[in-house]
């Protein structure tokens, strides 16, 4: 299954920044953009790809154990900028960045352990997609707009296992499903 570590925004943030994104789909150009769902935003700590089903215990348990070690701490969705001259849209996060970090580092480095490729590491950097393109967009305009938007800030909790369904049907626009496979409260909650 097609799998990775996320931190999942609370449904009143979600809320919050569907009201930006409808203003950002207001600007001229935004039919050019593939804009992402929202049942499906979420910061990626760690993508995992495809993990083999006996793999899935193992990659748990010292997901769990990250969890554990790793305190709540306090985000709020903010900002913004783009990936690939365009091809992607984010919104940024605000607040305990430094923990977020450190509980991507260490779900990477569970995922290592368990005995899945991991590839390059790379300094992890906040963000939640909102648009993709396949060419090179200027979303300047909308990086603009992004950079005045804070969500209410919410305490993190817990870290997510979560489960990408790759769209199937071959119509355009379909968004990929993403189901929840396992949760962890962090700290002395885990």
């Amino acid at each position: 299954m097609r799998l990775f570590a996320a931190v999942l925004p609370p449904a009143d943030v979600v809320a919050e920044l569907g009201v930006e994104v409808d203003r950002l789909k207001r600007l001229p150009g935004a039919e050019g953009l593939r804009w992402t769902g929202r049942p499906g935003w979420h910061y990626t700590l760690a993508f995992f790809g495809e993990v083999a089903d006996d793999l899935v215990p193992a990659l748990s348990d010292r997901l769990a154990r990250a969890a554990r070690r790793t305190p709540a701490f306090g985000l709020s969705v903010a900002g913004g900028g783009q990936f690939g001259h365009g091809r992607a849209l984010w919104a940024g996060a605000h607040g305990d960045l430094d923990t977020l970090r450190l509980l991507a580092d260490r779900a990477e480095a569970a995922a290592r352990k368990a005995g899945l490729p991991m590839g390059e590491h790379r300094r992890y950097q906040a963000h939640l997609t909102v648009a993709r393109s396949r060419d090179a967009v200027d979303v300047r305009p909308y990086v603009a707009l992004l950079a005045e938007f804070a969500s209410r800030a919410w305490t993190v909790a817990e870290l997510a296992l979560v489960r990408s369904n790759l769209p199937t049907s071959g119509v355009p626009g379909e968004q990929p499903r993403y189901e929840v496979v396992a949760r962890w409260g962090l700290g002395a909650a885990g």
